[in-house]
């Protein structure tokens, strides 16, 4: 989602269209105080913010951006005048990650949207889990086995996921279900020893290593040796 800060409505309308048409999600704000309001309730993506605007101009906007820990991270691209260097530079100082001088034109700004989210998109992590042959993706949801790929439901994925971040955890069957099933989920703590039983059966050999804690729940052992 791309916020457009912008108090000409002429401007801000067309800012918007422009990033619609070329597959964005874009929304738009007449005034700095409006924009940080809105931010209580959700966090764009990028920000196109003017300098100029009515109220809390641009400048300080960004201040208020960039020294607050929950948007510091939000990439800006500020709208200078033609000819007011000292604001660009200003954004810039104050982090800014770039500038469109105007009038500017939409494919322009829409390159420099697309330059900036390419710059400012977070590194990959390799997340994936394993232990022994037993591997788990969390980010493209596979599973596999001694490099086999195999099928599990939903269910079963995010219970495996859950007992593999929490090695050794021991898991009453209460907690099990209120984590993967949900408070509001009707049914009964059954269901988590089917579940369970139909994991075990598809990881075959590496099965053994949900362990069975009597009168308790489970545990993933993550010391089973093929």
């Amino acid at each position: 989602m791309i916020w457009c800060v912008e108090d000409d409505a002429s401007i801000r309308d067309i800012e918007v269209y422009a990033l619609q048409s070329t597959g964005f999600e874009a929304k738009g704000f007449e005034d700095g105080d409006s924009f940080l309001s809105a931010l209580k309730n959700e966090l764009p993506d990028l920000v196109i913010l003017d300098v100029m605007l009515p109220g809390t101009d641009g400048i300080e906007v960004l201040k208020t951006l960039k020294s607050t820990a929950e948007y510091v991270d939000i990439p800006v691209i500020m709208a200078t005048a033609k000819g007011a260097e000292f604001d660009k530079v200003q954004g810039l100082d104050l982090g800014a990650d770039d500038y469109l001088v105007k009038p500017f034109g939409m494919m322009e700004m829409i390159s420099r949207v697309k330059a900036v989210m390419r710059r400012c998109k977070p590194k990959t992590v390799n997340r994936i889990l394993q232990t022994g042959g037993l591997s788990l993706n969390p980010d493209e949801r596979t599973v596999t086995v001694d490099g086999k790929r195999i099928s599990l439901t939903y269910k079963e994925f995010e219970l495996l996921a859950l007992f593999m971040k929490n090695i050794g955890m021991v898991f009453t069957r209460d907690a099990l279900y209120l984590k993967i099933w949900g408070a509001d989920y009707v049914g009964e703590t059954r269901t988590v020893d089917m579940h369970i039983g139909t994991l075990r059966q598809k990881l075959g050999e590496y099965g053994e290593m949900i362990e069975t804690v009597r009168h308790v729940g489970y545990k993933f052992g993550g010391g089973y040796d093929k």
